[in-house]
């Protein structure tokens, strides 16, 4: 099958109102801001991150096979006079532009998720359940930020029948450039939890930050939020004061319209009877987990508020399988027998700590295994830190986990409350707690391991799955 262009040159100078230099190609067939991972044919954008200046890898980008970079004008000199070049003022905003022109040309439907825990999880779901139904298109991993959202709609092809968007914030005020350039129809907020404290005064901060996401909705478009969540009240007073036409609330609360009424959890899946928008709906998750079970309630009214069908879309939920560090299980080898890694070290907040550690609990272990939890900082949390890790202590004894590793000086509050009995070893980095871990293994037991991405707990996954090579990842059996 021949590869669709996804922009020709002449469209791609007239949304950037760019200059041209060299003998350009007619047609684009994506869009790179990397030139180790550009396909020939991609526009490389030379953007400049927070370490590398892209204009330094104009020339790799080029001889890979990129049909034209992206550089700004106060760069262009360093470039030979006949490479293929748009030349713009900023290339950021150059790509911003070309978001807005994705958006401006496309007709199908857009969802746009935010939330203080399960944004990529949601998003993935929605991907997994539209694309059974029609061309889809959905952020990479969690390009949910000031570049990784126009890079999303940029490499949006226009014949897409529905667009899902992740929108991610550290602070307040940066949700509301992002979702004014997806202009989604239907907007999700998960949920509102005590994340990035660091950077707000409370909760009722962050509730106002996420809020940001109406404000770029279409005229007649929905929000769906979670009632069961304690800032629900808030949230819709600012959907209103937004001007939101309507507002759809999933939970197990008896008003929500995406209500849930039984759920069976299991180690590896869960079962699920919901009311979604009036439709009576019973479904398997592929995902074990209540907080999984919860948000693919938001999921599927998603999907019926788009025009999806609704009875396929729950049974495409079957299918749904974890993201990269998100609850990926595999299979550690150790000789006598295999133990089970659950991967979780992509991220970590109060809320994904304790929804992580019911996931454990719920864990099948076989002979003498244990319930083990490899645990890294938290960030971002300011002053309410040492409490809310040493917090986690209820959620460890309430889930039944047998032993705890702990990693970072925030850990050491949660190390410091546990019995004795749940202790299994602690250190200040991830490197210095590798060797404890990777010692302690015996067959039977279940792992999970979890921390802020710059906890680097991946670390220590990594060192697991090199020193026993398993089976492959245990996801794609899981149901």
């Amino acid at each position: 099958m021949t590869k669709q262009p996804l922009w020709t040159s002449e469209a791609m100078i007239a949304a950037m109102r760019a200059a041209t230099a060299g003998t350009l190609p007619r047609d684009v067939f994506g869009i790179s801001i990397d030139s180790r991972t550009l396909a020939p044919g991609d526009a490389y954008f030379a953007i400049k991150g927070d370490v590398h200046d892209g204009h330094a890898f104009v020339e790799a980008a080029l001889k890979a096979g990129a049909a034209l970079a992206v550089v700004e004008t106060a760069q262009r000199d360093k470039f030979p006079a006949d490479a293929p070049l748009l030349v713009v003022d900023d290339v950021l905003d150059g790509l911003r532009d070309l978001g807005r022109a994705a958006r401006a040309r496309l007709d199908g439907r857009v969802i746009a998720v935010t939330g203080s825990v399960g944004k990529t999880s949601t998003k993935e779901a929605l991907r997994g359940v539209l694309g059974a139904q029609g061309e889809t298109h959905a952020s990479v991993a969690s390009f949910n930020n000031h570049w990784g959202v126009p890079l999303t709609l940029a490499r949006c092809p226009q014949s897409v029948h529905y667009a899902v968007f992740e929108i991610g914030m550290n602070h307040a005020g940066e949700i509301e450039p992002l979702v004014k350039m997806v202009r989604p129809h239907v907007a999700i907020i998960t949920t509102v939890e005590p994340v990035h404290l660091e950077f707000f005064a409370g909760i009722e901060g962050i509730a106002d930050a996420k809020s940001e996401i109406f404000a770029g909705l279409e005229p007649g478009g929905t929000a769906v939020l979670n009632r069961d969540n304690p800032m629900f009240g808030r949230l819709c007073d600012n959907a209103a004061e937004a001007g939101v036409a309507r507002i759809v609330s999933f939970g197990a609360d008896a008003k929500a319209e995406a209500r849930l009424l039984d759920i069976a959890l299991h180690a590896d899946c869960s079962a699920v009877h919901a009311s979604i928008l009036g439709h009576d709906v019973t479904y398997k998750l592929g995902i074990p987990g209540r907080h999984i079970a919860m948000n693919s309630l938001a999921v599927l009214a998603a999907a019926d508020l788009v025009g999806a069908d609704l009875a396929l879309a729950a049974l495409a939920l079957s299918q749904v399988q974890p993201a990269a560090g998100r609850g990926v299980r595999r299979a550690l080898e150790l000789g006598q027998g295999a133990a089970t890694l659950i991967d979780e070290s992509y991220n970590a907040n109060p809320a994904s700590m304790a929804a992580a550690l019911g996931v454990l609990g719920s864990a099948e272990i076989t002979g003498q295994g244990r319930r083990i939890a490899v645990l890294g900082d938290m960030l971002e949390l300011g002053p309410t830190g040492p409490e809310l890790h040493r917090g986690l202590a209820e959620a460890v004894k309430s889930h039944g986990i047998d032993l705890v590793y702990c990693c970072g000086p925030l850990m050491r509050h949660l190390w410091d409350a546990l019995s004795s009995g749940k202790r299994g070893g602690y250190a200040e980095t991830a490197a210095e707690l590798e060797s404890q871990v990777v010692g302690a293994l015996r067959p039977g037991d279940v792992l999970m391991i979890k921390g802020s991405l710059g906890s680097r707990m991946k670390t220590i996954v990594t060192a697991l799955e090199k020193r026993f090579p398993g089976k492959a990842a245990l996801d794609d059996a899981a149901v």
